[in-house]
C-alpha cells in the first residue's frame, strides 16, 4: 500500500520527497507537526481558535516555501518549531498585545540554523519551489492571489490591506483567511509537478 511509505518515512526522507516534488509527503509531514503546533498556540498562549488557524495556515506557507533551506544537522521537529515560534512573535507584534513569549518558548528551540549564503543546489530548489508556488497561485482567483501577495510578498498588515481595498477590516480577515485555505488546499491536493 502506498500510503504506508509515508506513515513509516522518517521526516528527513519525507523533506527528500517534498523537495523532489511529493506533495503527499510533505502533507504527511506537516501533520506529524500540525496538532502539536496548533495545541501550542491554543493551550500554552491562550489565543482563539481562529487566530490560532491563521497562524497555523501561514506555518504551512513558510515551511514550504523554506523547505529547501532545512539543515538536516538539526532535527525536523527543531526547525518546524522555530518556524512556528517565529511565526507566533510576528502575530504577536503584529496585533500589539502584551502576552509573554517566554512562555511560548518554554521547552522549545530558540535558535534555528541560519544560512548566510544560499548553496547553488539550495538555490535551484529554490527557484523550483518559486515556480510552484506561482503555478499554484495562477490557479487562485484573482481577489485570493491579490490577498496573498499583500500580506505575505509585501507584509502589508490586515489595515493596511484594508485601507489599500477600500475594504472593512472583517472583510480582510475573512477573505485571508479563505485565501490562504485555498492555496493550501491546491499545494497538498495537486501534485502538478513542474517541468
Amino acid at each position: 500500500m502506498e500510503i504506508e511509505k509515508y506513515i513509516i518515512a522518517d521526516d528527513q526522507s519525507l523533506v527528500r520527497m517534498s523537495l523532489e516534488g511529493d506533495t503527499a509527503a510533505f502533507e504527511q509531514l506537516f501533520n506529524r507537526y500540525r496538532d502539536s503546533i496548533y495545541q501550542l498556540y491554543l493551550l500554552r498562549t491562550g489565543i482563539g481558535r481562529d487566530d490560532a488557524d491563521d497562524i497555523l495556515q501561514e506555518i504551512f506557507i513558510k515551511v514550504y516555501l523554506k523547505l529547501h533551506r532545512y539543515n538536516a544537522e538539526y532535527t525536523f521537529g527543531q526547525w518546524i518549531y522555530t518556524i512556528a515560534r517565529n511565526t507566533f512573535i510576528d502575530y504577536v507584534r503584529k496585533k500589539r498585545e502584551d502576552i509573554p513569549l517566554d512562555t511560548f518558548s518554554e521547552g522549545y528551540p530558540s535558535g534555528s540554523p541560519s544560512s548566510a549564503i544560499p548553496t547553488p543546489e539550495e538555490s535551484f530548489i529554490s527557484s523550483q519551489q518559486k515556480a510552484q508556488l506561482e503555478h499554484h497561485l495562477g490557479k487562485m482567483t484573482p481577489r485570493y492571489r491579490k490577498l496573498i501577495e499583500l500580506r505575505f510578498f509585501r507584509d502589508l498588515s490586515y489595515e493596511e490591506i484594508a485601507a489599500e481595498l477600500n475594504i472593512p477590516m472583517g472583510t480582510v480577515k475573512t477573505q485571508i483567511h479563505r485565501a490562504r485555505e485555498q492555496l493550501c488546499r491546491s499545494i497538498t491536493e495537486h501534485s502538478d509537478i513542474l517541468p
